[in-house]
């Protein structure tokens, strides 16, 4: 395995990457993983700008945390009616409180919500193949890997970047403070472990066009790769 996945490809046997077997439809699924402010979202935004259909796993995640029925009355039960706004919306800020320093709750959360994430995953990937839908899919799921999800798409990218550079971002970008977004990203994957599961590791460590190019770059490798291109 790599020891700077910031400077080398992924070296690790095609064997030991499992994805989808002789896929029968036209879609080119490309799974993004990576620590929290490595710029996966600016991959999918780029991506989507060349026509792709992108899966936000977390965007998922919170509508079904504000609308399924079971999950709300579960959350309610956990956490007191008071977890919900006036206006509906979960109070993601106090669940992540909880969650943060709670083994347990974090578990019993993930039992909650994953696997429904994955079946709407799984359900509008069925609803773009009856449809006949040809070319690039993204989804965006940092826990991908964990899931097991990787075996049912076609490449895996990490977005990787240097931990100064990780942290700030979660600091200018979405208002955490040095210590809070350090502990974030000691609670996830490393960048090597990342880069040891993907197809394509795109290094972000320069410019948001230089990131961008290498999004376009590695997705016309994948679609030559599925005889898309």
């Amino acid at each position: 395995m790599p020891t700077d996945p910031l400077s080398h490809p992924p070296d690790r046997p095609d064997s030991l990457r499992p994805r989808r077997a002789a896929p029968e439809d036209a879609l080119c699924i490309i799974g993004l993983v990576g620590r929290a402010g490595s710029g996966k979202s600016t991959v999918a935004r780029a991506l989507a700008a060349r026509g792709a259909v992108v899966m936000d796993a977390d965007r998922i995640g919170h509508v079904i945390t504000d609308t399924d029925p079971e999950v709300r009355a579960a959350l309610i039960a956990e956490y007191g009616p008071q977890v919900y706004r006036t206006s509906g919306v979960l109070d993601r800020a106090q669940v992540a409180a909880r969650v943060f320093n709670d083994a347990q709750a974090l578990l019993a959360l993930n039992r909650l919500v994953h696997p429904r994430i994955l079946q709407h995953l799984r359900t509008s990937l069925d609803a773009l193949r009856a449809r006949g839908a040809r070319g690039p899919v993204v989804i965006d799921a940092a826990l991908m890997i964990d899931w097991g999800f990787e075996r049912e798409i076609d490449a895996l990218w990490a977005v990787v970047a240097p931990e100064s550079l990780q942290v700030g971002r979660l600091v200018g970008g979405r208002g955490l403070t040095e210590a809070d977004a350090r502990a974030r990203l000691a609670r996830q994957r490393s960048n090597a472990d990342f880069a040891a599961a993907a197809d394509e590791v795109l290094v972000n460590d320069a410019s948001e066009s230089r990131l961008e190019a290498l999004a376009q770059e590695a997705l016309a490798r994948a679609l030559q790769r599925r005889g898309l291109a």
